[in-house]
């Protein structure tokens, strides 16, 4: 909380006692060491709004105070480095950006701030780490300070920066004889100068990436160029922008480099030779990386009659990256390989993810193996893990198998008709009938699917089919992870689940609140279960609630992610679940790889002492790397599918309403899943729109017209911006009828949220 003024008298904002009513007493402005000592005082709250509220300044009254603090800021006294937030010049705030430089005459770990912009000399700061932890100079770190009493700061290390965190990405502009550059991370206001001799010859309009240069005090944003990338405007630019913009790590330091350079397989002679076996890889077209594959057959058992062994081998590439390497400590910063239309950032280097470990057609490669074997209902009854040497049959892709299932054979799928295919699909509908027995989620979430041509830019967007292909290889795969979550759980060894929980109690309240506005419901005793959606989705599926439900379903559960307490899946209904089949693309497979060969003594590249000490970081390190990966993924869609709609401004579409809040409708179109904001203030003329937060619903207050979550609309594109992903709409239909919400007495407003819509006769910005 802000500490109220003290200096030269008492609180400002303080009325006089007996003070109840009538004309209040003009406020007293503050002087300018009040105003300096309150700032000071307060390094976290200071800005104008709570300068304004601690000295009891409204209306006109804060007019002074605006020029006082522009003369602060005028004679140097203080700035606002940190966004909108005022502080002293000098002073530190609590949590800032640190750079190591070195080592004092008695050891200490020193650091200067890297937004330091004061003319005076920045303060000694003394950074303590972890025991057996340091830093070499020019590192960065995110640092908590406290002030000592002889001014100094001790810092505690809070997290590490990226080493390639000097580099920023941003648009370049000629100004004058200099040159400007925007960062394009969002939210970002800092602009950096670069000098003609710094520029490279950029043109306005490039993207570039620039290095803070050794500067301090006002050349504190003297940067130089040190890559053109081209014009903003291509589209092969976006992925970029979007990799910046989440700091995904892309470059590959050149230690790790060596080393992948550096690996060599394994001796095949001390694997199980499983070449006899047809394995296949199956694919999407525009696959990295092959990092599984599978075969099945009938079980000869005869006490398995009807019953099937399914093996999936995956590439073994704990044989390569060994705890504590520098390869390790570079995949586990990644966490996971983050996927672009137009490129991949791979959590290896393409020595190992594309080659060394890449389960390529006809090339023998050693690989982690599961066996299973599954009686004619499709019951897992037993699986053994073993390290194997396969030689793939054939690399396919999704549609190869489909297409050959269904009797369109071509050259390489007609010779593995009978001893592959067909067994496969035989085993994965024996395996399906137990999946639907268990009773899983059944959301099938459609996935975009961005097209684009040799010149990077957008040919189309689309959903991306869903076959019976897709779904063979997920139930394989699945089963596979569930078998090495079981083995692990029985012994004492620390394990990362993929845990899934429940639904909490606020969504799940929310929930009920939502069906009782459309006459549903779901069970309100105990736990929600799996089978309790699946019965809702069937209730409304091929109705007027389809969209609408399986949105407000999706918003219900509760987000997947990497623990130590096995808490259980709840979309998939397991009690054990792992992530065994995916080594090359994601960490976590890597740590049950190794698990894997401890506690069955495949081998010495197991787990090591300091990955059991830390596998709960591990597991929230894991956990971050995926939720970043995917806000990038997702936002580098959003860019490439808005430089798409960009040549269709003007156009109509159909679409969908899938969310309601209280400035829009946010609208998903029907054709090519695109999704866009229909600003509030669009949506009718003099209406003031009521927020229904339970009910999903924008409600005009005086004509009663209704827009709600799931519903069919026809709208029109106004804007499409590619470098920020944003697509704005206005609405052509007319919405529903409700009756209208009258004020209540005294004429309030009636409950919930809105905006009314400004007339149409005033005049808009140009």
């Amino acid at each position: 909380m802000a500490k109220r003024p003290t200096s030269g008298r008492k609180n400002p904002a303080k009325k006089t006692p007996g003070h109840r009513g009538g004309t209040p007493r003009p406020a007293r402005i503050p002087t300018r060491e009040q105003v300096l000592e309150f700032i000071t005082e307060n390094p976290d709250s200071a800005n104008k709004r709570e300068i304004a509220r601690a000295f009891g300044l409204k209306g006109q009254d804060k007019i002074p105070l605006k020029a006082i603090i522009r003369e602060l800021e005028n004679d140097g006294l203080v700035d606002r480095s940190r966004g909108k937030a005022l502080h002293a010049a000098g002073e530190l705030p609590p949590v800032t950006v640190l750079e190591i430089t070195g080592r004092d005459a008695d050891g200490e770990v020193t650091a200067r701030p890297t937004n330091w912009r004061s003319s005076q000399k920045p303060p000694q700061i003394y950074v303590s780490f972890r025991a057996g932890e340091t830093a070499k100079p020019g590192e960065r770190i995110l640092a908590k300070l406290q002030r000592q009493e002889d001014g100094a700061y001790s810092a505690s290390v809070m997290r590490r920066l990226q080493d390639t965190a000097d580099q920023i990405l941003g648009v370049y502009q000629k100004v004058g004889r200099d040159g400007r550059v925007q960062p394009v991370k969002r939210g970002s206001r800092r602009e950096y100068t670069v000098r003609t001799e710094d520029a490279d010859g950029a043109k306005s309009g490039d993207l570039v990436t620039i290095e803070l240069k050794n500067s301090h005090g006002r050349d504190a944003r003297q940067a130089r160029i040190i890559e053109n990338l081209g014009s903003v405007s291509d589209p092969r630019t976006v992925s970029l922008i979007s990799i910046h913009d989440h700091e995904i790590p892309f470059e590959f330091p050149e230690k790790v480099i060596v080393e992948a350079e550096s690996a060599k397989a394994p001796d095949l002679k001390t694997r199980r030779d499983l070449t006899h076996l047809p394995f296949v890889t199956i694919d999407p077209r525009d696959a990295r990386d092959h990092d599984d594959a599978v075969f099945a057959e009938k079980d000869t058992n005869a006490s398995n009659e009807g019953g099937h062994i399914v093996w999936v081998a995956i590439a073994d590439v704990a044989h390569f990256i060994r705890p504590g390497s520098a390869l390790d400590r570079e995949a586990l910063k990644r966490g996971n390989s983050c996927y672009f239309p137009d490129r991949v950032v791979p959590m290896l280097p393409d020595v190992l993810s594309g080659d060394l470990c890449s389960l390529h057609e006809g090339v023998a490669r050693s690989c982690m193996v599961v066996r299973m074997v599954f009686n004619a209902s499709g019951k897992k009854i037993s699986h053994e893990f073993l390290r194997g040497t396969i030689r793939s049959a054939a690399s396919l892709t999704y549609q190869d198998v489909q297409d050959a299932h269904e009797g369109r054979t071509n050259d390489k799928t007609a010779p593995l008709m009978a001893n592959v295919i067909e067994p496969l699909y035989a085993a994965y509908k024996a395996v399906a009938e137990a999946r639907d027995k268990r009773g899983p989620l059944n959301l099938d979430l459609p996935e975009h699917r961005v097209e684009i041509n040799d010149e990077g830019h957008v040919t189309s967007v689309a959903f991306r089919e869903r076959i019976d292909a897709h779904r063979v290889i997920e139930d394989f795969m699945i089963q596979a992870n569930v078998s090495a979550a079981e083995t692990l759980a029985k012994r004492t060894i620390p394990l990362l689940y993929r845990i899934h929980e429940p639904p909490g109690m606020e969504k799940t309240v929310a929930l009920h609140d939502f069906l009782k506005t459309i006459d549903m419901s779901v069970p309100k005793g105990g736990t929600l279960r799996p089978t309790h959606f699946n019965k809702l989705l069937g209730e409304v599926k091929d109705g007027p609630f389809e969209a609408m439900v399986n949105e407000i379903v999706l918003r219900t559960q509760s987000r997947a992610e990497y623990s130590t307490d096995n808490k259980g899946h709840f979309g998939l209904n397991l009690t054990h679940y792992a992530h065994f089949t995916s080594p090359i693309r994601r960490y976590a497979d890597l740590i049950i790889h190794r698990a894997l060969v401890t506690i069955t003594d495949l081998g010495d590249d197991g787990l090591s002492a300091h990955d059991i000490e830390v596998m709960d970081k591990t597991a929230e390190t894991i956990s971050e790397c995926e939720r970043r990966a995917m806000a990038a993924e997702r936002d580098a869609t959003d860019r490439y599918v808005a430089a798409y709609m960009e040549d269709h401004v003007g156009a109509e579409f159909e679409g969908r309403v899938s969310g309601v809040a209280k400035f829009g409708l946010f609208v998903k179109l029907t054709e090519t899943g695109a999704d866009g904001l229909i600003p509030i203030r669009s949506l009718g003329y003099n209406e003031y729109f009521i927020f229904d937060e339970k009910r999903h619903k924008l409600i005009g207050e005086r004509n009663g017209t209704v827009y709600h979550l799931g519903q069919q609309v026809r709208i029109r594109l106004k804007e499409a911006t590619p470098v920020t992903g944003g697509l704005i709409f206005e609405m052509l239909s007319e919405g529903d009828r409700e009756k209208p919400q009258a004020r209540k007495p005294g004429g309030k407003k009636p409950a919930g949220k809105g905006a009314k819509r400004k007339p149409v006769h005033k005049k808009r910005r140009k």
